[in-house]
């Protein structure tokens, strides 16, 4: 049987966590909300909630799968019944859907990033580069494929040598 594969160091486990807790949409959208809705005013109940309900949280997260060594449904099954193993199943699929979400803001994202870096984002036409980009079916479909594709690479590479090794590059 072949041995399963898991993360070199506390620290690489605990860069994944943040990635995840984190999130794309947080990168997004987390500078608008804050303000919109008071600048540090926000951040002090938002970090009062981060620690005292994602934080928890994502520790059972961590307690579970370590304690069951096993996929999402297995470890439903293991943790309340065979008859609540759905559940597993239910969180396997939103994690898909939400996947799908994901892979089309990193598809812009990387998009965003590399005019940036070419400076086409300069001046007043800022709005208009949104509007032409999402306008064109090409474009968004392409850096959609292009962000998958990396994805993909990067899973394929298994824990060590490409969730980890992403991780250390991407989330700090």
């Amino acid at each position: 049987m072949r041995r399963q594969e898991t993360f070199s160091s506390r620290w690489g486990l605990i860069v994944a966590g943040l990635g995840m807790a984190i999130g794309t949409g947080n990168m997004w959208r987390f500078p608008r909300i804050v303000a919109q809705n008071g600048g540090a005013a926000f951040l002090i109940p938002w970090l009062i909630f981060l620690f005292s309900w994602s934080l928890p949280l994502l520790i059972a997260e961590f307690a579970i799968g370590r304690g069951a060594r096993r996929g999402v449904v297995g470890a439903f099954a293991d943790l309340i019944g065979r008859r609540y193993a759905w559940m597993g199943g239910f969180i396997a699929v939103t994690s898909v859907m939400i996947l799908f979400y994901y892979s089309v803001v990193t598809g812009w994202t990387l998009k965003y990033v590399l005019a940036s870096l070419a400076g086409q984002l300069d001046g007043p036409s800022a709005e208009q580069y949104w509007v032409d980009y999402s306008a064109s079916v090409w474009q968004p479909l392409g850096f959609h494929v292009v962000s998958v594709l990396i994805g993909a690479a990067i899973i394929s590479r298994g824990v060590v040598a490409g969730i980890e090794r992403a991780n250390k590059v991407l989330i700090p």
